[in-house]
C-alpha cells in the first residue's frame, strides 16, 4: 500500500501555489518527498511559501505571470533548465470576477479566460517535452487541473466568466485526456467545492439561499484537497485519465 500511493522521488511544478488550495497541495506534495516547484505571479509572496515550506523539504520558488502564452513559454524554459524531467503538473493558477450581469466587463472576460483557461492549455503544450521524459506505460506523468464545482453547478452568482471557465477547463481536460494517453500521460481535473482560506473563514457559512448547503456542510480543508491530489498522481490513480474529481463535500450532487 505504501509503494502504490509513495509520490517520494517525483518532481511537480504547482501554479498558484503561494496561497489558498494551490499552497495547500504543493505542502503535501512537498511532505510526501516530492521536490515541488511552485509559480506565482507576486515574487516575494511565492518566495516566502517556498521558503515555509523547504523547512519540511524541498520546494523552489519560480515566480511567473501566467495570464499570457509568454509568460507559461517563459516558465517552462526556466524549469527545463533546471530539472530534466516533471512527473506531475497542477494546473492551479486562476482569478475569479464577480460582477452583476448589467455592468460585467469584456476585461472580466479576457482576464478570467487567459489564466484559468488559456493558461493551463500553454503549460501542457510548452511542457510537453518534461511531461514525457517522465513518463512511462506503469507509472505515467499527470497533469491535475483544478477546476470548479462551480464548472459543474451553478453557484447562483454573478462570475459568468469564472463559471464558464472552469467548465471548459474541465473539458479540455477530458480533450488532452484522449490525446496524451498514448505517451503515458494522463489528464485529470479537480473541481473543490469552497475551501478554508482568505475568502471563507473556519466559522463562516458560504452558502446561502442560492447555494444549499451540501450533504457534508462544511468548508474543504487542506487534508481534504491534498488527498485527492496525492492519488491522482500516485500510482493507484496510473489507470485513471479523463476524470473530473468533485471535491466538495457532495455539493455538485444537486441535494
Amino acid at each position: 500500500m505504501t509503494a502504490l500511493f509513495s509520490l517520494r522521488g517525483k518532481t511537480a511544478l504547482v501554479t498558484g501555489g503561494s496561497r489558498g488550495v494551490g499552497l495547500m497541495i504543493a505542502r503535501g506534495l512537498v511532505s510526501a518527498g516530492v521536490t515541488v516547484y511552485i509559480s506565482s505571479r507576486k515574487k516575494d509572496a511565492c518566495v516566502a511559501a517556498a521558503r515555509e515550506m523547504s523547512e519540511f523539504g524541498q520546494c523552489i520558488a519560480l515566480p511567473a505571470d501566467l495570464s499570457s502564452e509568454e509568460g507559461c513559454s517563459d516558465l517552462a524554459t526556466v524549469l527545463t533548465d533546471l530539472t530534466p524531467d516533471l512527473d506531475i503538473l497542477v494546473n492551479n493558477a486562476g482569478a475569479i470576477w464577480s460582477e452583476p450581469l448589467k455592468s460585467f466587463p469584456a476585461a472580466a472576460w479576457d482576464k478570467v479566460l487567459d489564466l484559468n483557461l488559456k493558461a493551463p492549455f500553454f503549460l501542457v503544450q510548452h511542457l510537453l517535452p518534461l511531461l514525457e521524459a517522465a513518463a512511462t506505460a506503469d507509472d505515467p506523468s499527470r497533469v491535475i487541473n483544478i477546476g470548479s464545482i462551480y464548472g459543474i453547478k451553478s453557484s447562483g452568482g454573478q462570475t459568468y466568466s469564472y463559471s464558464a471557465s472552469k467548465a471548459a477547463l474541465h473539458h479540455l481536460t477530458q480533450v488532452l485526456a484522449a490525446e496524451l494517453g498514448p505517451r503515458h500521460i494522463t489528464v485529470n481535473a479537480i473541481a473543490p467545492g469552497p475551501f478554508e482560506s482568505r475568502m471563507y473563514v473556519a466559522e463562516a457559512d458560504p452558502w446561502n439561499g442560492n447555494d444549499a448547503k451540501p450533504p457534508i456542510s462544511r468548508l474543504g480543508r487542506s487534508d481534504d484537497i491534498v488527498g485527492a491530489t496525492q492519488y491522482l498522481a500516485s500510482r493507484a490513480a496510473a489507470y485513471v485519465t479523463g476524470v473530473i474529481l468533485p471535491v466538495d463535500g457532495g455539493r455538485s450532487t444537486g441535494v
